[in-house]
């Protein structure tokens, strides 16, 4: 059913580090100058969407990117040459092979996991650090009973660092924010889903890191009201459209889709780390396609019935004020 203006979407995915992917991608739309009026995410999409549409820079796409600068400088990465050196590997530069592969490809991917494996140990400061850390010793009253803990990391580090770009205030309802911000958690307790909606609620840090509290990557659960405690919100969907298309079901949109896992791959897996990788990509890709499917089915029969009204309004003389109000109603049921 055609509505008086097109809302322009972006749906950023969870997906740790792989969300400086998103930055790419807005920073590509901004100097297309598109405007985004709906920004939506869960997980470290969500962080995104939350310095975007509260960003204290005029420019929301150069705040991103010093964010996750940020983030690549302060990562606690091993000595690279070092290890390599430790197992006979060298550097691609000096033209030498890499053990018993002539690829570069391998000592990239070698590097990512030490880089994976520092950041466990380490942690980054401007994200987590390890409940482990000496410095908690004398404020956490279960540093000595690990048997008893339910979280290894602890994410404030997170709120402090988005504290330089995010200026809450815009993330309300009369806070005049760059794009409408939805993030979304999971009710621990209830395995429901929670939306948080910046025309609706104030968004806070708390919010943010509800979204982000993944429990895969041992982080806490967060209490967002008292009673409420929440997880990241891509345990139920990683891909929050359908929660955009619930929020602003009138108007029709323009999305632009940020997925950071693939659904399709050209090969199976050769060993256990590639078969760890595809069975994240299969479980993070979701129900997106069945979402959308459903959302154009669900517009064919609404326009269907908008042009059987005018067919009948020519034939018989309807109350056309009582018509429109029942239209607009299911539009904005059509989901209930």
């Amino acid at each position: 059913m055609p509505s008086d203006t097109i809302d322009n979407v972006l749906i950023l995915q969870g997906g740790g580090s792989l969300g400086a992917f998103g930055c790419g991608v807005y920073k590509a739309l901004a100097n297309c100058k598109i405007k985004i009026d709906i920004i939506a995410g869960t997980s470290i999409g969500g962080v995104n969407a939350s310095i975007i549409a509260g960003s204290k820079e005029d420019r929301p796409e150069q705040a991103l990117e010093q964010f996750w600068l940020e983030l690549a400088e302060s990562s606690a990465n091993l000595n690279f040459p070092l290890i390599e050196s430790l197992f006979g590997y060298q550097t691609p530069t000096t033209g030498t092979t890499f053990g018993d592969y002539s690829s570069t490809t391998h000592i990239l991917q070698v590097r990512s996991a030490i880089s994976f494996y520092s950041s466990a140990i380490y942690g980054n400061k401007k994200v987590f650090v390890p409940r482990w850390n000496p410095e908690f010793a004398s404020t956490d009253p279960e540093y000595f009973r690990p048997h008893e803990w339910t979280y290894l990391y602890d994410h404030l580090p997170l709120i402090k660092t988005l504290e330089k770009y995010v200026d809450y205030n815009k993330l309300q309802p009369s806070g005049r924010p760059n794009a409408r911000l939805i993030i979304t958690a999971v009710n621990v307790l209830t395995a429901e889903p929670l939306i948080f909606d910046s025309t609706k609620q104030q968004i806070t840090s708390k919010h943010i890191l509800a979204t982000t509290g993944y429990p895969r990557y041992y982080f806490q659960w967060v209490e967002v009201e008292k009673g409420v405690y929440a997880w990241d919100g891509s345990l139920l969907s990683n891909t929050p459209l359908r929660e955009v298309l619930d929020a602003s079901p009138i108007k029709d949109k323009w999305i632009f889709l940020v997925e950071n896992y693939p659904k399709h791959c050209d090969r199976l897996p050769d060993n256990l780390l590639e078969v760890q990788h595809r069975e994240r990509d299969t479980m993070f890709s979701d129900k997106t396609v069945h979402n959308v499917q459903m959302s154009k089915v669900i517009t064919y029969y609404l326009r269907f019935i908008d042009e059987l009204y005018h067919v009948l309004e020519n034939r018989f003389n309807l109350e056309k004020r009582k018509i429109e109000r029942c239209l607009k109603k299911l539009r904005q049921n059509r989901r209930k």
